[in-house]
């Protein structure tokens, strides 16, 4: 049925909750799974006021870049606990909605899995939720957990 799944995880517990059902969807279909983590990236303005480990010099995105690697790898884990097999985890800079949707595109994905809320900020309240910004931009099937 689904050849391809992408799954959007923050490390929220939704995205963890929308991880564990696309892997038990993989396992019935039979179909690869592809996680994706997306952080945002950050001026340099930006990035010289954060206190983001300020014992570590990299800078900004470098720390959020490897706070992302640590969730994708967290969603690993989660989704071969659940039974899935052919699992790759992907991390990606970017605006959420739009990121995801693009990644789903370039690798032919048959189905979109997301929470229905994530870890999103003031401007996720005030715009409209990541899941919501996906359903809208792509044709392709989209569950919401």
């Amino acid at each position: 049925m689904f050849e391809r799944i992408v799954v959007g995880a923050d490390g929220s517990e939704g995205s963890k909750a929308a991880v564990r059902v696309a892997a038990k969807m993989q396992k019935t279909c039979g179909s690869e799974l592809l996680i994706l983590t997306v952080f945002r990236h950050h001026s340099l303005l930006e990035g010289s006021m954060s206190m983001v480990r300020p014992d570590d010099p990299q800078n900004l995105d470098d720390s959020m870049r490897a706070y992302a690697k640590e969730v994708a790898e967290d969603a690993k884990k989660i989704a071969a606990e659940e039974g899935a097999e052919k699992i790759r985890a992907f991390v990606k800079g970017g605006p959420p909605a739009r990121t995801i949707v693009k990644f789903a595109d370039e690798h032919q994905a048959d189905l979109l899995v997301v929470g229905s809320r994530g870890q999103g900020d003031m401007q996720g309240f005030l715009l409209g939720s990541v899941s919501h910004k996906v359903t809208s931009l792509t044709g392709k099937p989209v569950l919401v957990v």
